[in-house]
């Protein structure tokens, strides 16, 4: 098996697992996260349902599961058919690349910069007192509920749809990528 395409699978799966971990572990820790923001905007005496109001929120349903939970199914997927020297799975990859390299970097930019996205939301609210709030302390609040390993996964995630998927893309392309398949 050449190179290219062991590294390319192994980000795919990279890439998998943290679409499988990370959601798990919002959707197991949420509920607490969501109420350490809230009790942020409640000691600046609004109502807790101001983060609801402004679509923030840091728990996850178990059908908001089913998303990230596909993407991780179809990406495992798509390296083992690369390791398997599929042709279809490799042109696949490529266009799963591009989606994720484009769609997935964008998703995941808003959970990498979260404080920066609560801040401007919070910047827009046609409230006074909304607009006084600070969006850092509302998402550190949150950050300190969800165990450390979290952040370090986003970060990951992120660094994985972008570079990961440019790189999975360059890697199927090579020649010996190219003789793998069939």
């Amino acid at each position: 098996m050449p190179t290219p395409v062991l590294v390319a699978s192994t980000l795919q799966y990279a890439l998998a697992a943290t679409f499988l971990v990370i959601p798990v572990i919002v959707h197991t820790h949420g509920e607490r996260a969501q109420r350490a923001a809230e009790a942020v905007v409640t000691r600046r005496g609004l109502p807790a349902g101001v983060l609801a109001q402004h679509r923030i929120k840091f728990a996850e349903s178990v059908v908001e599961l089913l998303f990230p939970i596909s993407i991780a199914a179809a990406l495992a997927t798509l390296a083992s058919l690369g390791l398997a020297g599929s042709g279809v799975g490799r042109i696949l990859s490529w266009i799963a690349a591009a989606l994720m390299l484009t769609g997935g970097a964008f998703v995941t930019a808003s959970q990498v910069f979260a404080a920066r996205y609560v801040e401007a939301v919070f910047k827009k609210s046609g409230d006074p007192a909304v607009r006084e709030l600070d969006g850092r302390a509302v998402v550190r609040a949150a950050q300190e509920a969800f165990p450390a390993v979290l952040r370090p996964l986003i970060v990951s995630r992120f660094v994985l749809a972008t570079a990961g998927s440019l790189a999975v893309i360059v890697l199927l392309a090579t020649p010996a990528a190219s003789g793998y398949v069939h």
